[in-house]
């Protein structure tokens, strides 16, 4: 199970994590609206924010989900959770 993580976008305020996309990656969405979403990309100097339309951030969080299961099934409920509070 991964810590809850959060950032603040500089204009839509307190984003939560929702999933892994990558190595460097992160899949956010806004805390309040929770429809709009975010691929976060950690720099050295920064962050970069690239706004993603729901279905391709449901389809980065079903991966997570996917890796999840293969790490075993308390990882995965609680993804699952997560997957269907953010998506349902």
């Amino acid at each position: 199970m991964s810590p809850e993580r959060y950032l603040n976008h500089p204009t839509f305020g307190m984003l939560y994590r929702v999933a892994a996309v990558s190595e460097g990656r992160d899949l956010f969405a806004t805390l309040y609206a929770q429809r709009i979403f975010f691929v976060v990309t950690l720099q050295p100097r920064g962050a970069t924010f690239e706004v993603v339309p729901l279905m391709d951030a449901r389809h980065f969080a079903e991966q997570n989900l996917v890796r999840s299961r293969r790490d075993g099934p308390e990882a995965h409920a609680h993804w699952r959770q997560l997957f269907d509070q953010t998506f349902i």
